[in-house]
């Protein structure tokens, strides 16, 4: 079936010694969501436990942090709470798009919504931002709460929009990447800016830091979708296929519609139309994938975004915390979890 390009260890070491650049802060992250997210009413503790438990790499975290530390911000914790607020709202995202796309199972473990029920579950994600602006209205930072209160809006838009052209085969690539940088790469861009912004760092730094992320964000959804087509569930962490059985659109289903001749085009209208869509449909979709090499068109067009993100960062001096950020732009198209 053709092969997606190779996973390299090097993607994997960039992410981790981010990690290791930050030292302990991410574990001080994880404690301060934890404590934020206590609560009386025993159902709601279950299930953020639950949800939480779940793992993720927090990236979105780590580039908060790696980003304000790439500023020189060193004043108090500020940055701690910041990340963890950039964590809560992906957090959100993640209980309320699983209720969208009915899932059953997320990096390996049952959803909330699938244990307890839609209705909770979404009640659960509004919690979730509701501790977050506690936090962004405890700090008072005017410019960093206009900029996640306007992340978390663009990501509603997002989902909004990718269900209205939900099974649509010749969805334009333009609409595509608004969908996708609504949904993803806002939050990755919020989250490099939200750092400069803690570091009371320069128009020119923060709109740098903002490209930096936004970029990234968007290579990375764009590899994401490519991988549900031939990726292996063991080393990516969720089911593949997912996204055709539910109907979505990605790049590389746009790529074999604008290359397909006219009786393939039909069958991609006729089988996104379907309620539910099978195996057969599926294993043919890959056929057409392969046919037309749409896996490495896609990547091509990740790369062309990792390029611009390793760029943006070329105004800030040459150091350590540059470097492993720009490192990292590898790990959106060759991860390996």
């Amino acid at each position: 079936m053709g092969s997606v390009i190779p996973l390299k260890k090097s993607a994997s070491s960039a992410y981790l010694e981010l990690k290791h650049l930050l030292g302990n802060k991410l574990e001080k992250v994880e404690a301060l969501i934890q404590s934020k997210l206590k609560s009386e009413v025993n159902l709601i503790q279950i299930m953020t436990d639950h949800h939480l438990k779940s793992g993720g790499k927090r990236l979105r975290a780590l580039l908060t942090l790696g980003s304000a530390k790439l500023c020189g911000y060193n004043l108090g914790d500020r940055d701690l709470n910041f990340a963890a607020c950039v964590e809560l709202i992906h957090s959100a995202t993640l209980l309320h798009d699983d209720v969208i796309d009915e899932s059953k199972i997320r990096r390996g473990t049952k959803t909330t919504n699938s244990i307890w029920g839609n209705q909770s579950s979404i009640l659960a994600g509004d919690y979730l931002l509701s501790r977050c602006f506690e936090i962004m209205v405890d700090d008072g930072d005017l410019e960093i709460l206009k900029l996640l209160s306007s992340t978390s809006a663009k990501i509603a838009q997002g989902e909004v929009l990718q269900l209205q052209h939900k099974g649509e085969a010749d969805l334009l690539e333009d609409t595509y990447i608004d969908i996708i940088n609504l949904k993803t790469a806002s939050l990755f861009s919020a989250a490099t800016k939200t750092g400069s912004c803690l570091a009371g760092s320069s128009i020119k730094e923060k709109k740098a830091l903002e490209s930096y992320g936004k970029n990234l964000g968007l290579a990375f959804q764009i590899a994401d979708d490519a991988l549900d087509y031939f990726g292996k569930d063991k080393f990516f962490g969720k089911v593949i296929g997912k996204d055709f059985f539910e109907g979505k659109v990605t790049l590389p289903l746009i790529i074999v519609f604008q290359k397909g001749n006219d009786e393939e085009r039909i069958f991609l209208k006729d089988i996104l139309k379907k309620e539910k869509r099978n195996e057969d449909d599926f294993s043919e979709t890959q056929a057409l994938i392969y046919k037309y090499k749409a896996i490495e068109a896609s990547m091509k067009r990740a790369e062309y975004f990792v390029n611009v993100s390793y760029d943006s960062l070329g105004i800030f001096p040459n150091s350590l915390d540059k470097k492993i950020l720009q490192n990292l732009t590898s790990f959106s198209l060759n991860r390996s979890f």
